[in-house]
């Protein structure tokens, strides 16, 4: 039983109805915090209650102002760390920096790195969150979560799995795509994809069958969609009698909702680690899943020692 003893959840400025929604689901309050700007832009923060012996989870999400977001959650696990909080957790959904998470030049930083350090240093003791970009990032963490049980559930509920084939829009996602095709029992497809620079896709090739088909594209992140998009106008082509997208992480940036809004795609399914309101407005295809429920039970299990692990390979439905 989930008393909420012994536990603060605090949030900065970039996601604070998510966070409503994991202390609603926990039943209990958010915690007290003033997160201020002042004229110059420094980031001012004071916690207004007392967290000394207290389990601290502080939440903010790697969106909008994606600096402000990152120096207001090194600062808030600071300010916790010498208030005598006895364990500090960052729950950062989408992760700051994910994609650059190698050395891929010469005299390139892994920034990646850099931010868990920036992490640690300012007193986290743990961090949760959400579908890194590439795995090689799980060594920097923790706790690294999986929307993959939101998303199985939703495919579960919305489509007759007879019909369904999972398409990975590139070799990078397989294994993703792959778990999800397993989970389900359902056939799975995947483009390898050729780019010229960053963000522009030359080439696509599809490997696999999705002739009369519902073909649902699963990613990490869907950014300017320009592959996404890409990939589902060859998925028609390729004979998929209907097309949707899954993304966890609906970032959405410049002409992306257009893009979307004029493609062959159906619907894009987004969770709402970031805000998703202004996108759904501005675009009738996007819908949102909801994960505070599955962020409060992994908080709920971490506070209490309870497996973390089994939540994630556990069928949901």
């Amino acid at each position: 039983m989930f008393t909420g003893n012994g536990i603060k959840i605090f949030t900065g400025t970039s996601h604070p109805e998510l966070a409503e929604i994991i202390a609603r689901r926990l039943g209990i309050p958010l915690g007290r915090a003033e997160v201020l700007k002042s004229g110059i832009g420094e980031s001012h923060v004071r916690i207004i209650e007392s967290v000394r012996e207290d389990d601290v989870y502080i939440i903010n999400t790697g969106c909008g102002e994606v600096n402000t977001s990152l120096i207001e959650i090194c600062i808030m696990v600071h300010a916790c760390k010498i208030a005598s909080a006895k364990r500090i957790t960052a729950v950062v959904p989408l992760f700051p920096y994910a994609r650059q998470d190698k050395k891929d030049k010469s005299r390139a930083p892994i920034t990646a790195k850099l931010v868990a350090n920036m992490l640690q240093k300012s007193g986290c003791d743990h961090v949760i969150t959400m579908d890194l970009h590439a795995s090689q990032i799980q060594g920097f963490f923790d706790v690294p979560l999986y929307a993959e049980p939101s998303a199985i559930q939703y495919i579960h509920n919305n489509f007759s799995l007879e019909n369904v084939v999972i398409v990975s829009p590139d070799a990078g996602g397989a294994k993703r795509a792959t778990s999800i095709a397993d989970r389900l029992g359902v056939d799975f497809a995947l483009f390898h994809k050729e780019r010229k620079k960053a963000n522009e896709v030359s080439r696509m090739i599809l490997v696999g069958h999705v002739k009369d088909k519902v073909a649902i594209l699963v990613d990490d992140m869907a950014d300017t969609c320009g592959t996404l998009c890409l990939a589902a106008k060859h998925l028609s082509e390729a004979g998929a009698s209907r097309i949707f997208g899954l993304v966890t992480h609906g970032i959405l940036s410049g002409n992306a909702l257009n893009a979307v809004t004029e493609s062959v795609l159906e619907k894009l399914v987004v969770t709402n680690t970031l805000p998703q309101a202004e996108n759904m407005a501005n675009c009738p295809k996007i819908e949102v899943i909801d994960i505070g429920n599955v962020l409060a039970e992994v908080i709920r299990r971490s506070h209490n020692g309870e497996s973390v692990s089994k939540l994630f390979n556990e069928v949901p439905f």
